[in-house]
């Protein structure tokens, strides 16, 4: 226990509600307004951290939702911060290295999900950070910062829940299980930490995007492959898929899949969507979300140039 904190509940909290009641009431099923090809809209942006070599803010809009009108009835969003160290000298008594040493951190503020976190990093965070490292390490160009480390910290300040707030209030399961909101996490973390390392100047080959893919189910239908799946929009997802994607070497660096990929409607059979039409898609979705990062990069060399431009004649008068 952390004593020099005065430390929160260990369990979640809902909010007072002044309603009539809640009991008598039906949560109605989820329902995505989006096609099944199409992404939630981005806001990314670099250099809002000064303090940092490199700082980068995502954010995925929050989908609309069909529930009434109450404290608790609302879906969550995602939105994290990353900031990059570094590139700074080894101490002295650390050994030789002939290339650039990755470090990596992933953390959940406490108040980013229903469930407070605690300060402490669980399993959950350590996964996110090892697969955060493997998605970078084939990206940065290591050999020309010989003895050398970088820090990249990711803080999700709101990460997606796996079924609607109000179902998580009532304790309604539902189907929606299994930490199905940690893919598209994982896929924002390796977009963020991508215009982050842009933003500190370190060499890379090219930018990672990450990109998600699912299958997922709703009652009555058929299973159906959707890109940038939002885990409380669905009834049931079955499975689903996350990369980092070099479009310009057409390169996967990380993937990440997880549930039942030959799973049918109706359990005797397979499905046409097998791995690698998951992982196909999953690239899909990268590929759709490039154009956000490398606007996002454009907008911010613009702004650098031209303030470095302003202060130039400054410069050549005090001389």
């Amino acid at each position: 226990m952390d004593r020099r904190r005065v430390n929160g509940p260990p369990g979640g909290t809902a909010p007072p509600c002044y309603a009539s009641t809640l009991s008598g009431k039906t949560h109605p099923s989820p329902k995505r307004t989006r096609g099944a090809n199409e992404i939630r809209k981005i806001f990314l942006k670099t250099g809002l951290t000064p303090s940092a070599s490199g700082s980068a803010y995502f954010e995925l809009e929050t989908p609309p939702t069909n529930y009434s009108n109450s404290l608790t009835n609302r879906t969550s969003a995602l939105k994290l911060t990353c900031t990059v160290h570094g590139p700074r000298p080894l101490p002295r008594s650390a050994p030789f290295s002939p290339q650039l040493l990755l470090s990596t951190r992933v953390k959940f503020a406490p108040f980013a999900a229903r469930q407070r976190r605690s300060y402490i990093p669980d399993s959950g965070e350590r996964d996110l950070a090892a697969h955060l490292e493997t998605a970078l390490r084939g990206v940065l160009i290591g050999e020309r910062w010989p003895k050398s480390g970088v820090d990249i910290i990711v803080t999700v300040l709101e990460g997606e829940e796996d079924r609607p707030w109000d179902a998580l209030a009532a304790g309604n399961q539902n189907g929606r299980t299994g930490g199905w909101g940690m893919m598209s996490i994982l896929s924002g973390c390796i977009t963020v930490a991508s215009a982050a390392i842009t933003d500190a100047g370190i060499d890379c080959v090219d930018v990672v995007i990450g990109g998600v893919a699912a299958i997922v189910r709703q009652p009555a239908a058929p299973p159906q492959l959707v890109l940038d799946p939002c885990p409380s929009d669905h009834e049931e997802v079955i499975a689903a898929c996350v990369v980092g994607y070099l479009q310009s070497r057409d390169e996967v660096t990380e993937t990440w899949a997880k549930g039942n990929v030959t799973a049918s409607s109706d359990g005797k059979g397979t499905t046409p969507m097998g791995f690698n039409a998951l992982v196909d898609q999953a690239v899909e979705a990268a590929v759709a979300a490039r154009r956000v990062l490398v606007e996002a990069i454009r907008e911010s060399t613009e702004a650098k140039i031209q303030s470095s431009q302003a202060k130039l004649p400054d410069k050549l008068t005090s001389v």
